[in-house]
């Protein structure tokens, strides 16, 4: 250990020079970091010997001399060290920085928390860092109530009638395995309690030993899914999160606020069935370009979710019955508990616990509460039998089929315990239960389905054809709506059983059919992508009352693409001068805006500023009708599509366009890092419910008419920049597949969902996710940043006062300075120098000069930057983050090099052959510990190693990043 520490300590030294010297007197992060590599090292040392683990510090030392220097012969070096391996060696190097940087990840949790639990015992909210990135919610109120001058009735009103909806999409972009996740929580566990102040010396040792044997099962557990994961598999990873954290999480997080509440001097409880924090989920209903997501799969995801829900009530409702044993009781409660204790008595309790048969009439709520639970049973089981055989011998009336079922019992004693004095008993466990069935409801999450316009198109043409009326397709919008309108308001189904039907019209009917057999509390949105047009929404609600959905799903258009978001307005506009589509959506209409396709389209710059605009356009277009707009927000993880700090993201959006109500979704990595653990859950809600509160009750700054349309101007110039690169060069797409690992990356299983929405195409065929991966990985993320340094230079040099107006929209403007900040973040992320290495070893000469010219484009639009925001260098604003990225480096650079020369010798088999041999039997039969690796994939059709090399490093540069897509 003495010897690991000496060599850190060297390694450190080095890396001081990049970060700050000293950031702040409790900062404990490099000490975390060195604790949890120095374990690492030794259990390297102990697997594969005292050589491996010299190459390790070997690699890790030529990284962080190139990123003291960016000299590129040090990469060089960094090459001729990895190309050297072995096979089983190469997968041992990368699978040991992967780890790394897991491990960093780790230890960084552990200091953002500690320096949490420091500013709460401090009382200090008041830094600059932690306003622009927290969202405390006792601090809001302060701020709100002090300084804005609200009264605290103003605050809590406005509270109640609150609602955030988290929707929790698939798993396309979340690269780490469940079972590793449980192990760095044990981990992360470990790190905290070993600095706890009142930690004795056996404590210590244990946990010491607990967190070496912990990072030694991480290091031996297979980091590569093998197979890609099924949509139930989804399912099951994210409603995980459920079970660990999420519903624990929500009444707890509940309970603060009553406490920040009550020290606001409001007397009163939030109420329990406030629309407050809300859950869907896409997991099973997101079908736009994935054939696996069948009927049958939307059907076997709501099943298991409401199985979980009765179990996870179920699991609770008898500690609740051991809780409330008191005698005393209202008439109201007193005449039920006794009609439930005699029927008890006559009926048949074959699916009862016998220790609850025979309660007695002395225990009244014990009654009530045990009849819930039998109920409770009964739908677990029913849900259970109808998931595996399609079948339940448990009767539906013996169940619970809706909410309101469910809350009456409740309901009924928490208002009996009140009456008869006992409220401090009705507002503890009780109240809890109360919260989480109005949260939760029997279904857990609300599945939202997904489908592209073009699909239900296709249905409709097939019934006016069939009805010999014509081509649908070939109709104009004005044909399209008059029939559509005429179908909504007559009478007589459209279709029998004799419609003919292809494979693809088959599965949107089944879609639809599923609907109208499961309960109506399993669906939340029917989301529409590539809407365009009201004959778009229409064919939905047709298509739901020709498959007798009783309780239609809201309909949802998602305006993605540039010209869309442009049109949406317009398109509803049109929709809202619908009668009968006014008199159907009763006052109330959600919209969705796509990040991710529009930054794709046009990129980041002129997708951010449409987005905008359409916000506030569509607000307007929804106040002319008198509807109330909720804006759902489809962003991703990563800057590139539409991610970045929760609490910037909603306090830059424009004035009037949240007003309480907040759809977002919480994507594949965003998942594990909003939810991951407790006190994660606690600081996500917090984040959501404080910024969506400040943004109705103090909305940000409108723009001044000058900086609109200097914006408009520079989107304009951005636009043309980012397409004349991305769809105008005749030879981008060559370059684009050359230069990044784009073409491998589906073979990380991290998502059910093809990486394309068709088999063949371009850029515009390319799902948005793979896009941003690929330049991610290369640690040049040009999607995020082409367009703005052309849109920058224009203004500028057109009149050089405009330098000046930007520099007061970045002072002044939240959504500018949160644009640019975030751009910032990810220059500091960024490398050139890595993505010249790629291009040098996979890129074909001739197209050497265009990686150079974006290379200089990357860098001049870095200095524009720069220049508006008044900083001499990335992120001097910030030094925590500036810190924590500069730590982990050196280990992403080792990554990116080991990935570099591995797609060499992958596209091309015949590189570096007498370096490195590929000799399957050789490897096969080798006693080495490493060799054992290269056998998990056997059957890969490169040679021995290099998938899984490359995966492993596709896996650590996420993890490093913290962005996979």
């Amino acid at each position: 250990m003495a010897r690991n520490l000496e060599k850190l300590a060297s390694i450190d030294a080095q890396l001081r020079l990049l970060v700050p010297a000293k950031v702040s007197e409790d900062d404990k992060l490099v000490e975390y970091d060195a604790l949890l590599l120095d374990r690492f090292l030794d259990i390297l040392q102990d697997l594969h010997g005292e050589d491996l683990k010299e190459t390790v510090q070997e690699c890790y030392e030529l990284s962080a001399e190139y990123e003291g220097k960016h000299d590129p012969k040090k990469l060089e070096e960094l090459g001729n060290v990895l190309t050297s391996l072995d096979a089983g060696d190469s997968i041992v190097i990368a699978k040991a920085f992967s780890h790394m940087l897991n491990l960093a990840n780790l230890a960084e949790e552990v200091q953002i928390a500690y320096r949490r639990r420091i500013k709460l015992k401090k009382g200090d909210f008041a830094d600059e860092n932690s306003a622009t990135t927290e969202s405390d919610i006792e601090e809001t109120f302060k701020k709100l109530v002090n300084q804005l001058k609200k009264s605290p009735q103003e605050v809590f009103d406005a509270l109640k009638n609150q609602t955030v909806d988290l929707v929790l999409t698939a798993h396309p972009t979340q690269s780490v395995r469940r079972s590793l996740l449980q192990k760095h929580s044990r981990i992360r566990n470990c790190l905290a309690q070993l600095y706890a102040k009142d930690i004795t010396p056996d404590d210590k040792l244990e946990l010491d030993e607990a967190l070496q044997r912990e990072i030694q099962a991480a290091f031996r557990t297979d980091e590569i899914r093998r197979t890609p994961p099924t949509p139930q598999d989804e399912m099951r990873g994210g409603m995980s999160y459920f079970h660990e954290t999420i519903w624990k999480g929500v009444p707890k997080f509940l309970r603060r606020i009553d406490t920040a509440l009550s020290n606001m001097g409001i007397n009163e409880r939030l109420p329990y069935n406030a629309p407050f924090i809300r859950f869907s989920s896409w997991m099973g209903g997101d079908r736009d370009g994935n054939p696996r997501v069948t009927p049958e799969v939307t059907r076997d995801v709501c099943l298991l979710a409401r199985m979980m829900a009765a179990n996870l009530y179920f699991s609770q409702i008898e500690d609740l019955m051991f809780e409330l044993s008191m005698w005393r009781c209202s008439d109201e409660l007193r005449v039920q508990a006794d009609e439930l204790h005699h029927r008890s008595l006559k009926k048949d309790a074959k699916h009862y616990i016998e220790f609850w048969k025979h309660i007695p009439p002395s225990e009244p709520y014990r009654v009530i509460l045990g009849d819930v639970r039998d109920k409770l049973y009964n739908t677990r089981e029913r849900s259970r039998q109808l998931l595996s055989s399609g079948i339940s011998d448990f009767p539906e009336e013996s169940t619970y089929t809706n909410v309101e079922q469910f809350l009456e019992p409740l309901e009924l004693c928490y208002r009996s315990l009140c009456a008869c004095g006992d409220r401090p008993i009705a507002d503890g466990s009780l109240l809890d239960f109360l919260r989480q069935v109005s949260t939760f409801g029997l279904s857990l999450v609300r599945l939202d389905i997904r489908q592209e316009s073009d699909r239900h198109t296709d249905v409709i043409d097939a019934i006016t054809k069939h009805l010999g009326i014509g081509s649908y397709k070939d109709w104009s919008e004005e044909k399209r709506q008059e029939w559509l309108l005429s179908e909504l308001n007559g009478k007589r189904p459209l279709f029998g059983p004799d419609l003919p039907k292809t494979e693809e019209i088959a599965d949107v009917l089944d879609t639809f059919h599923v609907l109208a057999e499961l309960p109506s509390d399993n669906f939340g949105a029917y989301i529409i992508s590539m809407a365009t047009a009201p004959s778009d929404v229409l064919a939905v609600e047709l298509l739901q009352r020709e498959c007798h959905v009783l309780e239609p799903l809201r309909v949802v258009p998602l305006f993605e693409k540039l010209a869309d978001l442009e049109a949406a307005p317009a398109a509803l506009a049109r929709l809202f001068s619908i009668d009968w589509y006014r008199n159907r959506i009763n006052g109330k209409q959600e919209v969705m805006i796509g990040y991710s396709d529009s930054g794709k389209d046009a990129g980041r710059f002129s997708a951010a500023w449409q987005l905008y605009k359409a916000q506030e356009d569509l607000i307007k277009v929804a106040k002319q009708y008198g509807v109330k707009l909720t804006m759902f927000h489809g962003r991703g993880g990563t800057v590139g599509r539409g991610g970045g700090p929760t609490h910037l993201a909603i306090l830059s959006q424009p004035p009037e366009t949240i007003h309480g109500s907040l759809r977002v979704t919480v994507q594949g990595e965003v998942i594990e890092q909003s939810f991951g653990e407790e006190h994660l859950c606690f600081r996500t809600l917090q984040r959501f419910t404080a910024a969506t509160l400040e943004h109705g009750m103090n909305p940000p700054v409108s723009p001044k008419p000058e900086w609109r349309a200097l914006m408009d101007e520079m989107a304009v110039v951005a636009t043309e920049e980012y397409r004349s690169v991305v769809f105008q060069e005749p030879r981008f797409v060559e370059y684009f597949r050359l230069a990044t690992p784009e073409l491998e990356y589906g073979r990380m299983n991290i998502g059910s969902r093809p990486s394309k929405r068709k088999p063949s195409g371009g850029i515009e065929s390319l799902r948005a996710i793979p896009w941003i991966f690929a330049w991610t990985q290369t640690r040049f993320h040009l999607p995020v940043w082409l367009g703005f340094g052309a849109a920058f230079k224009h203004v500028i040099q057109k009149d050089i006062r405009n330098l000046h107006m930007l520099q007061v929209m970045y002072k002044e403007w939240p959504f500018f300075r949160v644009t640019m900040d975030l751009v910032e973040m990810v220059f500091a992320k960024g490398d050139p120098g890595i993505a010249a290495l790629y291009d040098k070893l996979l890129v074909s000469e001739d197209l050497w000069s265009f990686g150079q010219r974006l290379r200089t484009n990357y860098e001049e639009t870095k200095q524009l930057l720069l220049q508006i925001a008044g900083h001499k260098d990335l992120l001097e604003g910030d030094p925590y983050l500036k810190q924590r990225l500069r730590l982990r480096d050196s280990y992403i650079t080792t990554l990116n090099v080991c990935q570099a020369y591995t797609l060499k010798q992958i596209r091309d088999p015949n590189y570096n052959v007498k370096v490195r041999p590929h000799l399957s039997k050789e490897i096969m039969e080798s006693s080495k510990p490493a060799a054992e690796l290269v056998k998990l994939n056997p059957t890969s059709e490169y040679a021995p190693g290099l998938e899984d090399t490359l995966i492993l490093t596709m896996k650590g540069v996420a993890a490093g990043l913290q962005n996979t897509g």
